[in-house]
Parts: C-alpha cells; structure tokens; sequence
C-alpha cells in the first residue's frame, strides 16, 4: 500500500468548470500531511484546491473520499468551514474557497484569547448540519491497533502494557447519555485559520459525528493543554453547563487523544510513508505516545476517572 504520486494540479484544474478557458498560477500549499493541496490565483481571487488520496481512507487514516467530501460541504454550511466552490468526484478533488486569514500554531492556540474563539468555532460547527458518518475515537484506536497486528508494523515500546488503563478510561466515558455533534476530530492548531479574530476550521479527513468532549480533548492534546488551561477551554465552550464531569471527561478524551493518534503515525510510518519525505512520522508517533504515558501514568488519573463516571463531584 503506498501513496498516489503527487497529481499534476493543472490536469485537475482543466476540469474545473469555473477555470475553463481563464489562465491560472498554482503554487502547492505544504504542512498537509496526506492530501494533495495547492493555491489557485485566477481573476484576481484565490482559491484551494484540495486532491484526496483514497490510500489514506484505505489505511485507515482518514474517512472515505465521499464522506469527506460532503462533510466538508456540511462544515461551509455551518459557516465554521470554508465554502465549497466545485467537487470532482471521481478524482476526488474539491475547489474551495482561499481563507487568507493567518494558520494559527500550538503557542497561537494556548493564548486565553484564543481558546475562547476556538471553543466559539467548535460551537458553530457542532450546531451545523449532521455529518454523513459517525466517529468514535476508541473504535478508531481498535482499528489502528488492528492495521499495526495485520501488518506487523512497529509501536512504541510500552504500548500494549496500558490497555487496561485504557479499557478504564473508556468504561468511565461510557457514563451518562451523550448527544453526538458534527465534529472534526483533528484539531491540531494548524486546522484553525485566524480571520481577523473569526477562527475557521479545515480539512475535515477525520470528520464525524462525535461526542464534543472529544474534539476538545483533542484540541487539547494537539497543543500540550496543561490541567488548568484544558479547563479553560472546556469552560469557554460549554458555558454555565461545565461541571466537574465534563472537565474531566474533556481531559481523559485529552489522553485517548494522544493514545489513539500515537498509532496514526505508526501506520503512516509504516505503510504511507512517501520517498523523500521529510516529516518523520515515527518521532512523532514517540512523542504523542510520551505525551499520552506522562498522563496514564499520573497519580490524578483515578480522581478523573472517578469524576467522569459520576462517582464523586470533587473540583478538579
């Protein structure tokens, strides 16, 4: 299994019915980790296009290019996304609009400022239209963990001696109806593009309909949230409704974050890594699982826990 070649954006273009016949500069766009993504310039207005690669979803690295695709068009309708100008379906390609706005960084989205526009962003994506599919992060880590035994593919070490402090915090989240919302479920600091204080979300390959909590504990973990600053967040976010439960079901899902995205990257490693890339997908596969066992391993564990299966109100 390996990536596509890089597509020539050109050929993709001539297909784009609104750049027919009209001159166009594209310029590709990096930091993607997957997709293939370039800048348009024509007519004096920018625009993105955005070329899905199906080995990603077939790796389990990211949903199916058709769920992606309209999850997308959901998120613009939310106006948390950015708005869809064209789809190529059998490429599969979208042509979005250019958000010229500024892609925050992991010390951009630790700022008070921030975190409030942040949570405000996820407010009005997860108030938007339902998703075409739904996500769940523990079912995706069954899922790596399943791709990493049926490939034989290299973890870090110490991975597999957690699972029933895993099994744990899962059991603990299970407490309480939770009303799933369309989510993105991959908010690291550079999905959030800054218009002049209007934060808006991108690149929606892990996209589904989620328990919140989650996207907030990823949010997180992305950006090394310490206890009081993921509190902060959880409480910009859910407003007179934060208690101690949700702060501490946002800061176990902080960890099942980081657990569960630890294999992402042994699987990328290990199976889509691209000749000459270099981003080194297994360093960061080291970080997030050293991230992930600082927090398994952290005397306060069993108070959160406790906490978000409703066993005790105790502050956090």
């Amino acid at each position: 299994m390996r990536m596509a070649e890089r597509p020539d954006a050109g050929e993709v273009l001539r297909r784009v019915s609104l750049f027919a016949g009209r001159p166009v500069r594209t310029s590709p766009i990096a930091g993607g980790l997957s997709h293939h993504i370039w800048r348009v310039d024509a007519g004096g207005r920018s625009y993105l296009l955005r070329v899905l690669d199906p080995a990603v979803s077939a790796a389990g690295l990211g949903i199916p290019p058709a769920q992606e695709i309209e999850n997308t068009i959901r998120a613009a309708e939310s106006g948390a996304g950015a708005r869809v100008i064209e789809v190529l379906t059998d490429v599969p390609a979208l042509v979005l609009e250019f958000l010229p706005g500024r892609t925050l960084h992991a010390d951009d989205v630790r700022t008070p400022a921030a975190v409030d526009r942040i949570a405000a962003a996820c407010r009005r994506l997860h108030a938007g239209p339902a998703f075409a599919n739904d996500f769940d992060i523990l079912a995706k880590r069954r899922e790596l963990l399943d791709i990493c035994a049926r490939h034989g593919l290299r973890v870090p070490d110490g991975y597999h001696d957690h699972e029933s402090t895993v099994d744990a915090i899962g059991t603990a989240l299970q407490h309480g109806p939770q009303q799933t919302r369309p989510c993105h479920n991959d908010l690291l600091a550079e999905n959030f593009i800054d218009l002049a204080g209007d934060v808006r979300i991108v690149d929606y390959q892990l996209s589904g309909n989620n328990d919140p909590a989650f996207e907030l504990g990823d949010i997180a973990a992305e950006a090394d949230f310490d206890p009081d600053r993921t509190a902060a967040l959880a409480t910009a976010y859910y407003g007179t409704e934060t208690n101690p439960a949700l702060v501490a079901r946002v800061r176990l899902n902080l960890i099942l974050s980081n657990v569960t995205w630890t294999l992402w990257f042994s699987v990328h490693h290990g199976l889509l890594r691209a000749p000459g890339s270099t981003f080194d997908y297994w360093r960061e596969a080291a970080d997030k699982w050293a991230r992930a066992t600082r927090d398994l391993d952290a005397p306060e564990l069993g108070r959160l826990i406790d906490a978000a299966a409703g066993r005790t109100a105790t502050p956090l």
